[in-house]
């Protein structure tokens, strides 16, 4: 490669690193305890076992007791089985986010295990922290384009690496050199073992920053189209059964078990519909939804359609982001490359302070 070649990927590779380096710290900072963040959740006390499941209109009857006067906007069933389901309660079907209220049953006895505003434990604080900066939509689309000078970052690294390396066995480290130069040879060694993985999350945590985005467009179009047909339409004046809504929603996709039920007036519902969302049983296919439009006055099916290829990346890429996919051993590696990239980054940073 020509010198004024390399002159050139290293600028590239200098000022990227430079504008991006320390919010990439906050980043790693707080991605490492979110690769835990199951682990070190709160749990709810454990529930009854040996008891068949109470119903859904059991479950949606001993909530409204919780919390009278309110209504239900979402009924969760956990991705990850632990005998409880959640409902999500406001208010009114327009009332904002911060303002709804989580109330956590007992899947089997519908007992209240868990209730109350939304609160922000440790974990969610630090999980808003790493995705919008406490800024919302524009702290997303910052971090977007953080995660895009990060991955031409190190795209410049492995450009600069080939032709350094030629001259030294991979993996040197010259402790008796200056140490600008050990520093060098310390920043190489780690950037070079992690450069995959960075690639893996900085692609993946871009993808990430666009969900709200990506979520307002599959509503304004997909599932706009599917409740065109009842956009004239009067309210329902009575609600069905929504336990029969779900099992006409099984039985139409047999292989598919309940994520969540959207409720009337919800922005995912539309508000003619319970808003009816399968996944599937396989550690892949268990993070992608299908939406299935329930008449809420007649209890009959109207639409159903698969996800989108955009929503479907932004499903697999947030899980994959945070090493959700293999357990606890994808979970301690995840957590292993996290901590080496902070060194790739401080090692960046004092390079350049010892050149300054």
């Amino acid at each position: 490669m020509q010198a004024s070649s390399l002159r050139l990927w290293y600028q590239v590779h200098k000022w990227t690193s430079l504008i991006c380096t320390i919010f990439l710290l906050i980043l790693c900072l707080t991605g490492l305890p979110l690769i835990f963040h199951d682990e070190l959740s709160p749990q709810a006390r454990p529930a009854a076992t040996g008891m068949p499941l109470a119903g859904l209109n059991e479950i949606m009857a001993s909530a409204k007791k919780s919390r009278p006067g309110e209504v239900v906007l979402y009924v969760t069933e956990p991705l990850e089985e632990n005998n409880t389901i959640s409902v999500t309660m406001g208010a009114s079907t327009a009332v904002p986010a911060d303002s709804m209220h989580l109330v956590v049953l007992d899947a089997h006895t519908a007992q209240v295990v868990d209730h109350g505003s939304r609160s922000r434990g440790i974990i969610d604080f630090i999980l808003e922290l790493h995705t919008d900066l406490f800024a919302g939509s524009p702290g997303r689309l910052f971090l977007g384009v953080m995660a895009l000078l990060f991955l031409a970052a190190t795209i410049s690294g492995v450009v600069l690496y080939a032709p350094f390396m030629r001259r030294l066995p991979f993996g040197s480290m010259r402790f008796a050199a200056a140490r600008r130069v050990r520093w060098l040879d310390l920043h190489n060694l780690l950037g070079v073992t992690t450069v995959a993985w960075v690639l893996v999350v900085g692609v993946t945590g871009g993808i990430n920053t666009l969900g709200t985005f990506v979520a307002g467009y599959w509503q304004s179009t997909e599932l706009a189209a599917m409740i065109a047909p009842y956009r004239d339409q009067p309210l329902p004046q009575e609600l069905s059964s929504v336990q029969a809504a779900v099992h006409l929603a099984r039985r139409e996709e047999p292989g598919m078990t309940l994520s969540t039920v959207a409720f009337p007036g919800t922005p995912f519902a539309g508000k003619h519909h319970y808003g009816v969302y399968l996944r599937g049983n396989t550690p892949l296919t268990s993070r992608l939804l299908k939406p299935l439009l329930i008449d809420a006055e007649t209890g009959q099916l109207t639409a159903k359609r698969d996800m989108p290829w955009y929503v479907k990346c932004l499903f697999i890429s947030e899980p994959l982001h945070f090493g959700d996919y293999g357990g606890m051993p994808l979970k301690l590696l995840w957590a292993g490359f996290d901590v080496v990239t902070i060194g790739v980054l401080i090692s960046g940073l004092c390079l350049w302070r010892l050149r300054s």
